[in-house]
């Protein structure tokens, strides 16, 4: 196996978690806060949007049975990378679009495609995306963890997080887990 890391901040990261839980390839998804000032935040810390994280999801994947390439054009397609701070009714900071590295090449790959989709016009709007060396990373609270699979009635997660799964699935299907 050929294990490599990216974190992916698209909203909430019970979304994202939930999407690339789905993914073949990746071998684990680890939801988290990352890129802000304050050490070990809570979520109760981050929720007030003044210590600068992120929410986001930490992907282990196996770069021989996927790129990150293609990890990119799904995380492009499963969350809105035009608005700042903003993910549907989530609003703040903490709900921006980001990617954040741990290898300078996954930087130059992620401000590739950005350049390539906006050369493209993907979007009807700039993409807002930020990319950034990773830092000051924590693992989110145990409850967060697995929180769709662990809760996939619960309104958020019937009404927000189901959709983003399904139209991952329709899209997406040749990157579906067996």
């Amino acid at each position: 196996m050929n294990l490599q890391t990216i974190t992916l901040g698209g909203g909430c990261f019970w979304c994202t978690e939930a999407v690339f839980d789905r993914v073949r390839g990746i071998t684990d998804v680890e939801s988290g806060y990352t890129n802000g000032h304050t050490v070990n935040p809570t979520y109760e810390q981050i929720c007030q949007g003044d210590t600068g994280h992120a929410e986001v999801v930490r992907l282990t994947f196996d770069a021989d049975e996927i790129s990150l390439e293609e990890i990119l054009e799904i995380f492009f397609h499963t969350h809105d990378p035009t608005t700042l701070n903003r993910q549907g009714n989530d609003v703040g900071t903490q709900y921006r679009s980001g990617i954040y590295y741990d290898r300078p090449e996954h930087g130059e790959v992620a401000n590739a495609m950005i350049r390539q989709m906006s050369q493209d016009k993907l979007f009807s709007a700039p993409i807002t995306t930020e990319v950034a060396p990773l830092s000051n990373y924590s693992t989110a609270e145990a409850y967060h963890q697995d929180y769709f699979a662990n809760h996939p009635n619960a309104g958020y997660c019937a009404f927000v997080v189901g959709p983003k799964v399904e139209k991952f699935r329709k899209t997406f299907a040749r990157y579906l887990k067996d």
